[in-house]
C-alpha cells in the first residue's frame, strides 16, 4: 500500500475518532455531573468494564488480530464468492460462541461480580447494584464484538470512517441515560445500563448498509469446521493474553482497586477518558491501519515494504504520543477542574482524579508504541510471540499493584489506620489508586520493551535512516511546549475555586499556545509534512 494512503487512512480513521471522543468526553461530563464519584458510579464502572473488558478482548484484540490478516489473504488471492462465505461463516460462529457467553454471563452475574471486584461484597446495596447493572451491559459484548468483524470488513476494503464513527452512538446512548432517563427512574443508575445495551443493537445496525454495499452482507452460517474459521481461531488463542494485556491489566486492577475507599473506581475510570485522546484517536488509528498494510506488504514478501511502513507508524506514533504524555503531566488538574468538576464531582474528586492521570499519563508513549508494534507481529500471523511480553507485563503488573499501594498506605497512613487490619485500613485511605496507575505504567513501558526486543530478533524490520534527526526535533519541540504550559500553570495556578468559564477559557489559551509551539518548533528544526509520506 502506498504510503500517501497510508497517511489518508490514518486521518479518515482519527477524524471519525475525534467526534467520538469529543462526545466521548461530553459523555464523562455529563455523568459526573448528573452522579459524581459515589457508590453508585463506582458500581456502574465495574458492570461496564466487565463486558468492555471482553469487548476489547474479543472484538479488538484477539478477534481483530486475527481476522484481518486472513480475510486479507482471502481477500488478495481468492473470489469474492468464497470472501462473502467466509465473512457469512465468521459471522455465525462469532455469534454462536458469544451467545453461549453472554448467557452464562447474564446467568452467573453475581458471581462475575464477585470475582473481579470482590470489595463490593462488603456493601451490600452495591453488590446488588453493580450485579443488575451487569445484566444490563453485559449483552453488549454479544453486538459488539459483530460490529467488530462488521468493522474489520470495512477496514480491510479501507473503509475507515464508518467503523471509527459507530462507538458515537454508544456516547450519544449514555448522554440521553443520564440526562433524560435517569431522572425517570427510581435508581437512576440504571439509566446506563440501558443505554449501553441499546447502544449495542444500533452500533450493528449502522455498519450493515456498509457491508451490504460490498455485497458481503450474507445470513450468518455456523463455521467450526471451516479451515479459515478455524485458522481465525488458532490465531485468537494466543492473543487473548498477547495482544490485550493493557485490557487484562485494566481489569486485575478493577479487582484490586475494588478494595480501596469509595470512589477509587470512579477516579481511576475517569483518568483514563483523558488517555483516550492520544490513544484512541491516533493510538488505535495507527494500529487499525498498518495492519492491513503490514499483511499485505507480508503476503506480497516485500520485506523493504514492511520495514518502511512499521517505521513509518513508530515515527508518527511518537510525533503524537510523547507531547500528549508532556502535556498530561503538568495539565492533569486543569483537565479534570475543568471538565468534570461541577455539580456532584468535587474538588477532592478532581485532585483524585488528576493525581492518576499523572502516573497513567507517564505510560502514554509505551501503550501508543505497543498498538504500532503488535500489527508486526499478527500480519505475519504470529500471534505466539507477544504471549510472552503480555504474560510477563501482566505479572509485573499485578505485583507492583500491591508493592505500590502498600508503600503509599506505609507512607501516607495515620497510625490509627496502620494500627487496622490490611485490607480495612486501604479502604479507608483515599489515593493509593495512584499504586495501581503507577504499576500500569511499568508494566506498559516492560511489555514495549519486551515486543522491541523480539521484533528486532526475528530480523523483519530494518530501521530506516533520520532518526537521530527525528528524536531531536522531538524532544526539542516537546521540551519548549512544556515550558509553554508551565509558564501558563504559573500564571493561573487556581483551578478548582474559580468558574467554570474561567477554568475553559485559561485551558483553552494554554492548549493553543502550546499546540502551536510545537508545532512551530517541530517545523523550524526542519520537520516537513513529505516526511509522513515516506512510509
Amino acid at each position: 500500500m502506498k504510503a500517501p494512503s497510508l497517511l489518508c487512512g490514518v486521518f479518515s480513521f482519527s477524524a471519525m475518532t475525534m467526534i467520538s471522543r469529543v462526545l466521548g468526553l461530553a459523555r464523562d461530563i455529563a455523568i459526573s455531573h448528573v452522579f459524581g464519584a459515589n457508590a453508585a458510579t463506582d458500581a456502574f464502572v465495574i458492570a461496564f468494564r466487565i463486558p468492555n473488558f471482553m469487548r476489547r478482548l474479543f472484538a479488538e484484540g484477539s478477534f481483530s488480530t486475527a481476522f484481518v490478516p486472513v480475510f486479507t489473504q482471502v481477500k488478495e488471492t481468492r473470489s469474492h464468492a468464497e470472501l462473502r462465505e467466509l465473512t457469512a461463516r465468521v459471522a455465525g460462529t462469532l455469534g454462536g460462541v458469544l451467545l453461549v457467553i453472554t448467557a452464562l454471563g447474564l446467568i452467573f452475574a453475581p458471581q462475575l461480580a464477585l470475582t473481579f471486584a470482590p470489595g463490593v461484597l462488603e456493601e451490600p446495596d452495591k453488590f446488588g447494584l453493580t450485579v443488575g447493572l451487569l445484566r444490563l451491559t453485559f449483552p453488549y459484548l454479544l453486538f459488539v464484538s459483530l460490529t467488530a468483524l462488521a468493522g474489520g470488513v470495512l477496514n480491510s476494503f479501507h473503509r475507515f470512517a464508518l467503523p471509527a464513527l459507530a462507538p458515537v452512538i454508544l456516547n450519544l446512548c449514555m448522554i440521553a441515560g443520564a440526562l433524560w432517563l435517569a431522572p425517570r427512574l427510581h435508581v437512576p443508575i440504571l439509566a446506563l445500563g440501558w443505554a449501553v445495551l441499546a447502544a449495542g443493537v444500533l452500533q450493528l445496525l449502522f455498519l450493515l448498509p456498509a457491508l451490504r454495499g460490498l455485497h458481503l452482507l450474507a445470513l450468518p452460517r455456523w463455521g467450526w469446521k471451516h479451515p479459515q474459521v478455524r485458522r481465525i481461531m488458532h490465531l485468537m488463542l494466543p492473543t487473548l493474553f498477547g495482544s490485550s494485556i493493557a485490557q487484562l491489566n485494566l481489569l486485575l486492577d478493577t479487582i484490586v482497586i475494588s478494595l480501596l475507599a469509595t470512589g477509587s473506581q470512579t477516579w481511576m475510570y475517569q483518568a483514563t477518558r483523558f488517555l483516550e485522546l492520544p490513544l484512541g484517536v491516533f493510538g488505535v488509528a495507527l494500529g487499525t491501519v498498518i495492519l492491513p498494510a503490514l499483511s499485505r506488504h507480508h503476503v506480497a514478501e516485500d520485506g523493504e515494504g514492511f520495514s518502511r511502513a512499521l517505521d513509518w507508524g513508530l515515527r508518527t506514533t511518537l510525533l503524537i504520543a510523547v507531547p500528549a504524555m508532556c502535556a498530561l503531566l503538568i495539565l492533569a488538574e486543569p483537565l479534570v477542574a475543568t471538565f468534570f468538576q461541577n455539580g456532584q464531582y468535587t474538588a477532592f474528586d478532581t485532585h483524585m482524579t488528576a493525581i492518576a492521570i499523572v502516573a497513567l499519563g507517564v505510560g502514554v508513549p509505551a501503550i501508543a508504541l505497543t498498538r504500532t508494534l503488535l500489527p508486526a507481529f499478527y500480519s505475519r500471523q504470529d500471534t505466539k510471540t507477544p504471549v510472552r511480553a503480555g504474560v510477563a507485563a501482566l505479572v509485573v503488573n499485578m505485583a507492583f499493584n500491591f508493592v505500590f499501594v502498600a508503600v503509599l498506605f506505609e507512607a501516607w497512613a495515620p497510625q490509627e489506620l496502620k494500627r487496622m487490619p490490611w485490607l480495612d485500613g486501604i479502604a479507608r485511605l483515599p489515593g493509593l489508586h495512584l499504586g495501581l496507575a503507577i504499576a500500569s505504567s511499568v508494566s506498559n513501558y516492560l511489555q514495549f520493551a519486551l515486543l522491541w526486543r523480539y521484533l528486532k530478533r526475528a530480523g523483519v524490520y530494518t530501521r530506516q535512516s533520520g532518526w537521530i534527526r527525528h528524536w531531536l526535533r522531538l524532544g526539542i519541540a516537546s521540551a519548549v511546549m512544556m515550558a509553554v504550559l508551565m509558564v501558563g500553570v504559573w500564571l493561573w495556578p487556581d483551578w478548582t475555586t474559580v468558574r467554570i468559564a474561567t477554568r475553559a477559557w485559561h485551558l483553552a489559551v494554554l492548549v493553543f499556545a502550546a499546540s502551536a509551539a510545537y508545532v512551530a518548533v517541530l517545523f523550524a528544526s526542519g520537520f516537513r509534512m513529505r516526511e509522513l509520506h515516506a512510509a
